[in-house]
């Protein structure tokens, strides 16, 4: 195959430097522009009024200029390096036009390539520039010095005018590369060929009769787009598309980027499927590929092109469609372009130019990047969130303007994120710019927008949608679209009257200016608003209603596939950098992240990495660093140490469930085991069940019975990543409406998780019951039967375990009326449940001492019924152990009976 190496010079008004090895030995006719020194000729650029020139021209002379070149009889340069006198003779005058910017770039033949023969001399030329072949070019594998020598031969003046003319047939047919038959020789069937340079770019090219042998002709945007420089040498070989992509050698779909390529531009808008067809003629059966770039001239106007995505086929293939295949942006996939080659044009974020939508063709402004893909913003399981975004808010914005007139629909102008801290929404905020092929979107925070001045406020929401007024005037649908992305919205956008911006009443201006620029008497259709809030609730309803911020998407706690999603990506530079161990488990981790949100997840790696420090640093110092640091490795017992440090903050109260529990559970009696196997249903029902979401059930029982640790032990062995206590502890000193903001926000807690247990214990507390009156807080008890009765949203389960010492309270009250069931839970009744609590607790040091005390409680109570409740009992036990031998069978005894005498435990 023939590989001849190129060397590349010449860029717009711009030329190689070659050094040629003569010196004159006469003075020079033209004076001061030929003095007797070493001479610079400039290889210009072809153009439709130009032609190759030598340009003699001095390097240090400033009055030298481009615009005037002349053409003057060189000396012959012999093999030996001798001199011949010259006979220099100015030539005519050209004036160099630059019209079009375009360049075709001659390039030097390289040392290794030598003309055979005498020099042809171009017939009836009275002046010729003589010039040979060019030796010695710098060579990347040689140090030397390059060195250009010129031997004899001639191009007249019709020599170059004819080559002025076959650059210009070449631009006309589509910017095919020209290079000589003598180099490339013309295929059989007189097709174009197809040249790979550097082994990285594909170009057409055409062999030309006359072209000059050793000269490859490029264009400006090909040398830009094949990052060849000025004096960089090239190697070019026949290019096969057919044994280099296989069955997909054509293009099936192209999207190119179209703007202006110089000052002369039109505001006529360019429509889709002209420009489709135009491209297809000019530029048929060239080799396309993602980067590439181009220029074509459109009616006298010069537009420049660039390559987006490709989407490979076969030449059988039909029109593409989004699933006929798949889009790459790899510079390395090329193919042919054919007239079955669906081609999308998009416009430039940069130029003035206008595309005109299509009936049949997305629009050109396309705000969505052709080639973006979710998994490149960074951001874990919130797949099924953004396409539910896409398609409810910017699906109708990538289809034909056209379609969407005939729907008569109008686009969604606003989006509201809401859900619990941490689980991204602002992430989104940073990241959601990456989406879009539009200009940059304007990101605010909520508290900036006040302002201390009158009226300043309400200027800052005006000024943000400044920008959209202005272009939609000018270029109304043709207008790109605008995007704000208004974070923490509660903080400005409180509901109106409710004294939101102090007594001035600047909140409600500032949600009535929101309003007006949304939906107000002159709508924008270039405008799409993001508001973020964790507190949906403290929103103006005007702004959620449709046509405002009509889509409402909830970004929740992730699952377990995107638990481990964001593990994946927390964890990439650690497995990239090999500092994680191969003991950790990922998909172990997710399991065990219940209810962590990405921020915990964020936290949870951090924190297992400190563990991970803790281990390097050098006894007996606080900052020193051990040796071994660079053996340092994250392992999995990092991270389950980091598991004890950090909680979610929507997980399981752990430390107070434990704390109900302490002393485990003791089944002295059947009746215990039969309350947690009806809790075991009761926890499998909410799990399982396709139409009962929720569950409430009642314990009731003497105080002390045990309720609340057999409402803890049943909801920890649920397994439910979401259990909540609320306990007249944890409302301490709260007056009315701090307990229903309580109790409101702990059941909003519940319904953001899939699966939750709330247990609701000593209700009578609760609700601030007296017997004496009897009082109790009527607005803490209408609430109550309102979140036990409350159905939790879909897809979200609900467990309610409540426990009370007067049923028959709640019964006065009309609560118990809200639990679906009852469970009662007894006392240690009988002096052989009693005995066997003792046994299991080893009370006593014997069983002997244990009977003899058993016996003495009977001859003190008269009968062997107990009624003490096993909280009691277990106190007994404890009092009892700080004595021995007889004195402790006495001590229990006596406690268990003035128990159970002064009717402490009473239901």
């Amino acid at each position: 195959m023939l590989m001849p190496k190129l060397q590349s010079s010449l860029g717009t008004e711009q030329a190689i430097a070659i050094e040629s090895e003569y010196t004159t030995s006469k003075p020079s006719p033209l004076g001061s522009y030929l003095p007797n020194t070493t001479s610079i000729f400039h290889f210009l650029e072809f153009d439709t009024a130009s032609f190759p020139v030598a340009a003699p021209r001095h390097s240090n002379d400033p009055q030298c200029s481009t615009e005037t070149t002349y053409l003057a009889n060189l000396p012959t340069l012999a093999e030996s390096d001798s001199q011949a006198d010259p006979k220099e003779t100015a030539l005519t005058t050209h004036r160099w036009q630059d019209t079009t910017r375009e360049e075709t770039t001659a390039v030097a033949a390289s040392a290794d390539r030598r003309h055979q023969g005498t020099p042809n001399k171009t017939e009836g030329s009275p002046r010729g520039l003589q010039l040979d072949e060019m030796l010695a070019s710098r060579s990347s594998c040689s140090s030397e010095r390059s060195r250009i020598r010129i031997r004899r031969t001639d191009m007249s003046m019709a020599t170059c005018k004819n080559l002025r003319m076959t650059m210009t047939k070449l631009r006309a047919d589509g910017f095919r590369t020209a290079v000589s038959p003598q180099d490339f020789p013309p295929s059989q069937d007189g097709g174009d060929l197809y040249i790979l340079v550097n082994r990285t770019h594909v170009v057409t090219a055409r062999p030309t009769p006359g072209f000059p042998p050793g000269l490859i002709g490029l264009t400006g945007p090909q040398r830009s787009w094949c990052a060849i420089s000025l004096t960089e040498t090239v190697l070019a070989e026949l290019y096969d598309p057919f044994g280099e992509q296989g069955g997909q050698s054509y293009l099936a779909a192209m999207d190119v980027e179209i703007g202006f390529a110089g000052r002369k531009t039109t505001d006529t808008p360019y429509d889709q499927d002209m420009l489709e067809g135009y491209f297809t003629k000019l530029f048929g059966n060239q080799v396309f590929a993602p980067g590439q770039q181009l220029v074509m001239d459109h009616k006298g106007i010069i537009l420049s092109l660039k390559v987006k995505t490709v989407q490979l086929g076969n030449l059988g293939m039909e029109k593409p469609t989004a699933s006929s295949g798949q889009v790459v942006s790899n510079p390395q996939a090329r193919g042919i372009l054919t007239t079955q080659t669906n081609i999308t044009f998009y416009k430039d974020a940069n130029s003035p130019i206008k595309i005109k939508a299509s009936a049949k063709k997305p629009p050109a402004n396309s705000i969505i990047a052709p080639d973006f893909k979710f998994e490149d913003m960074g951001i874990g399981g919130l797949d099924a969130e953004f396409g539910a975004i896409f398609r409810r808010a910017f699906a109708s914005r990538i289809f034909p303007q056209g379609l969407i007139e005939k729907l008569g629909i109008q686009h969604v102008k606003g989006i509201l994120l809401f859900g619990p801290p941490g689980t991204g929404k602002t992430l989104i905020a940073r990241q959601i710019g990456k989406m879009f092929n539009s200009r940059e979107p304007k990101v605010i925070n909520g508290p900036e927008v006040l302002n201390k001045f009158v009226g300043q406020s309400e200027e800052n929401i005006r000024n943000l949608f400044a920008d959209a007024e202005k272009e939609y005037k000018e270029r109304g649908d043709e207008s790109e679209l605008h995007i704000i992305i208004f974070d923490e919205l509660d903080a400005v956008c409180k509901q109106r009257g409710a004294g939101g911006g102090g007594g001035t009443g600047v909140g409600d201006s500032v949600v009535n200016q929101l309003l007006a620029k949304l939906d107000g008497v002159d709508q924008l259709n270039n405008i799409i608003l993001i508001g973020m809030t964790n507190r949906m609730d403290m929103i103006d309803d005007a702004l959620l209603r449709p046509g405002r911020l009509e889509v409402h998407m909830e970004i929740s706690l992730p699952d377990e596939s995107g638990r481990q999603d964001i593990l994946n990506i927390h964890t990439m530079k650690m497995r990239d950098n090999h500092v994680m161990d191969n003991d950790v488990d990922l998909a172990e981790l997710a399991a065990l992240t219940k209810n962590f949100s990405g921020a915990e997840i964020s936290g949870l790696v951090k924190s297992a990495s400190s563990f991970a420090f803790n281990r390097h640093v050098k006894v007996g110092t606080v900052a020193g660093v051990s040796d071994d640091i660079e053996n340092m490795k994250v392992n999995r017992n990092d991270f389950m140490n980091a598991l004890n440090e950090v909680k979610p903050a929507f997980g399981v109260s752990e430390e107070e469930l434990s704390t109900a529990v302490r002393g485990g559970i003791l089944r002295y009696s059947p009746h215990i085991d039969y309350i947690l196997q009806d809790g075991e249903l009761f926890v499998n029902q909410v799990r399982n069940s396709a139409s009962e979401p929720l569950l409430s059930v009642l314990l009731h029982g003497p105080s002390g019975s045990g309720k609340t640790a057999l409402a803890a032990k049943i909801a920890m062995e649920s397994d439910f990543p979401f259990i909540k206590l609320i306990s007249p502890e944890n409302m301490i000193g709260f007056n009315e409406m701090a307990k229903i903001n309580y109790l409101n926000k702990v059941f909003t807690d519940a319904y953001k998780s899939p699966q939750n247990i709330v247990i609701v214990d000593n209700i009578e507390r609760i609700v601030d019951w007296v017997p004496i009156g009897p009082r109790f807080s009527n607005l803490v008890l209408q609430t109550l039967m309102v979140l036990l009765t409350k159905q939790p949203p879909k897809g979200r389960r609900l467990l309610i375990i409540g426990t009370t010492t007067q049923r028959s309270i709640l019964h006065q009250l009309d609560l118990a009326a809200s639990f679906d069931r009852e469970m009662a839970v007894p006392n240690v009744n009988t002096l052989e449940e009693l005995e066997k609590i003792c046994m299991e607790t080893v009370a006593f040091d014997s069983p002997s001492e244990l009977h003899q005390s058993l016996n003495v409680l009977r001859d003190t109570c008269g009968s062997s019924a107990v009624g003490v409740g096993i909280k009691r009992v277990l106190l007994g036990i404890e009092t009892a152990r700080q004595t021995t031998g007889m004195e402790r069978v006495n001590r229990f005894a006596e406690v268990i009976s003035s128990m159970r005498a002064s009717g402490v435990i009473e239901e």
